[in-house]
């Protein structure tokens, strides 16, 4: 015969004090794990979200990134050649040649400078990359000094708003318009003309060349031919591929030393249960007894205390993973390490992170009370009686 789980439930309510406070432990350290999950995963989707299935992007064998790359421009008109590309309107390779550099800027309200992601931009750029929307202002002319940037880096650096200056390259460049990229990487970029910032960087090859292909499922053969062209050393990968390895390093960073800081202070949390619990065997000696004397078994006894505990593990993970969902209004930028730039990101919430928190916190619930489990269900039945 089984002891329902109500009873756990009420033996919880008349010890809300303790209760309270262990539950409170276990929700701060649900709190810290969601949290660290929810940065990786902010970090991951954004850069993912960066790119576009049908999109291929094409940098120097060997490159991590764009930033590292280099293609002469002979190369990048043999690519432009490739049968699988899509044409535009007016039967034109849906293609872009980009350049990719870092710049510092000061931030508005102090004059701590940061990297900034330079884009250098061609007439297909922003048709590759529907994703994005001039919200304020106007395509920079091609030939001007002029540039359009993130809405995320308009509202943090010094001369990033419309109309607004901002010095690099030793010229001056005025910004003609902001562009929403939503929740990817292309925010915390500025955007020009590839034919005037290459020579006002000094740089004769572009960064990469992204093109999107009329049919999805030839990737795999215009990879094989630009890759084995002997005449080229450049590679090819689908663009959320490319965005998803530069999210790799950091997110698995973030990943380990999240778990590494919940491990640690969940010793604290279970070491909390485990004291609660043997409390709660010491006051109920009596009622044990009674419960032997009834004939309830030491497994039911045993089963009765690990649900208690846990149900302590599940409202502070519920109360912890409460608590960490309001993180999702919260935009936050850190260097990203491939390109060494400024990205900014919010943390994300996934169905897969909940289940893992609240699993997490059953599993210190169940650690944390196991061994007072084990006093309760091998208490002698006289001896439990002999203390009422």
């Amino acid at each position: 015969m089984a002891i329902p789980v109500s009873y756990s439930f009420r033996n919880l309510l008349t010890r809300r004090l303790t209760a309270i406070l262990t539950a409170g432990g276990m929700a701060l350290v649900v709190f810290v794990f969601a949290s660290v999950l929810m940065l990786a995963e902010g970090l991951r989707k954004t850069l993912i979200e960066t790119g576009s299935y049908d999109n291929v992007v094409v940098i120097r064998k060997g490159s991590q990134s764009e930033m590292q790359s280099g293609i002469p421009r002979e190369h990048a008109s043999i690519v432009e050649t490739e049968p699988e590309i899509a044409t535009g309107p007016d039967g034109k390779p849906f293609l872009a040649k980009e350049l990719v550099v870092i710049i510092n800027l000061p931030k508005r309200g102090s004059d701590k400078p940061s990297n900034i992601t330079i884009r250098g931009i061609g007439e297909f750029s922003l048709a590759l990359r529907p994703q994005v929307k001039i919200i304020e202002g106007r395509m920079p002319r091609p030939g001007a000094t002029e540039v359009i940037a993130g809405e995320s880096v308009s509202k943090r650096f010094k001369g990033a708003g419309i109309g607004e200056t901002m010095r690099f390259a030793m010229q001056d460049w005025t910004v003609v318009g902001i562009f929403d990229a939503g929740k990817t990487g292309y925010s915390s970029e500025i955007w020009g003309d590839v034919d005037q910032l290459m020579p006002a960087f000094r740089r004769p090859a572009y960064s990469s060349v992204l093109f999107k292909l009329r049919d999805s499922s030839e990737f795999q053969k215009v990879k094989e031919r630009v890759e084995g062209d002997p005449r080229l050393t450049l590679e090819a990968k689908r663009e959320t591929k490319y965005y998803a390895d530069q999210s790799e390093m950091m997110a698995k960073f973030l990943r380990i030393l999240g778990i590494s800081l919940t491990v640690i202070f969940s010793l604290g949390a279970m070491i909390g249960a485990m004291i609660t619990m043997y409390a709660a065997v010491a006051n109920r000696t009596a009622e044990i007894g009674t419960l032997r004397a009834l004939g309830f078994q030491r497994r039911n006894i045993l089963v009765s205390f690990l649900i208690e505990s846990m149900l302590l593990g599940l409202i502070g993970g519920l109360t912890g993973l409460i608590f960490a969902s309001f993180m999702q209004f919260i935009t936050i930028s850190t260097v990203n390490w491939q390109t060494f730039s400024e990205l900014a990101f919010s943390f994300t919430l996934t169905p897969a992170i909940s289940i893992s928190s609240l699993g997490f916190s059953l599993i210190m619930g169940f650690i944390g009370g196991v061994l007072p489990a084990l006093r309760a269900s091998r208490m002698n039945i006289v001896d439990a009686l002999r203390t009422s």
